[in-house]
């Protein structure tokens, strides 16, 4: 399904890249099955809304920065389109924080966020990290636009409300909202916070994907 996307709009990350990237910061100890697919259709869907809009400039809000996977993943979207950007990333972990990370690097020795993600050091520059709770961040920014948002922090249905009033201010017509783990068994906070969203009419579902039983994605559009 993932393929399917990516060739129908016409964009594709690089495999050995993503796979690098994925080693360090998305292959860990878990109980459910290992899946990063996300990366791949964010870098997609970012890239595809830059050209459909002919964006200059963009900026991209994210909630839930965990190890810097999906930051990098958009911002080499960013790069690759060869325009300007910024994505504020927001996450209760202080991204100078030395910690193990439950990933490879673990075994080197405890390592803040900046450093893990060093390999990608070029990349980091279009990305400003945040330290806090998302609801109470997102209104101190002062953004006049998010052209893109990834909502992934806490999975609850009020939290996922309060993320998506906060992104909806600051969004216009055409601009996206892409929801991670809206897998009904998992996380039917999400499921129904989403489903309350679309209801509302002001966003409508660009994309509607299912990857597993134990992770699916909303893309929405707002009117």
């Amino acid at each position: 399904l993932v393929d399917q996307i990516e060739e129908k709009l016409g964009f594709k990350i690089s495999q050995k890249w993503f796979d690098e990237l994925a080693l360090h910061t998305q292959i860990v100890v878990k109980k459910s099955e290992i899946n990063y697919s996300h990366g791949r259709l964010i870098y997609s869907f970012v890239r595809s809304h830059i050209k459909n809009n002919n964006l200059k400039n963009i900026c991209i809000l994210e909630t839930g920065t965990a190890r810097g996977f999906s930051s990098i993943c958009m911002s080499k979207a960013i790069f690759d389109s060869k325009i300007h950007g910024k994505i504020i990333t927001i996450d209760r972990i202080p991204h100078n924080l030395k910690i193990y990370w439950n990933c490879i690097d673990d075994l080197e020795r405890k390592k803040t966020r900046k450093e893990l993600l060093e390999p990608w050091e070029n990349l980091l520059e279009n990305i400003i990290f945040i330290t806090g709770d998302t609801i109470l961040e997102i209104e101190k920014l002062g953004l006049e636009r998010v052209n893109f948002a990834f909502l992934d922090a806490q999975h609850t249905y009020d939290y996922v409300i309060s993320e998506y009033k906060l992104t909806n201010q600051l969004q216009k017509s055409g601009d996206l909202i892409f929801f991670d783990d809206y897998t009904p068994l998992l996380f039917p906070g999400v499921v129904k916070a989403v489903n309350d969203i679309v209801d509302s009419k002001i966003y409508s579902i660009s994309e509607r994907i299912s990857n597993s039983n134990e992770r699916g994605y909303i893309l929405a559009q707002k009117n």
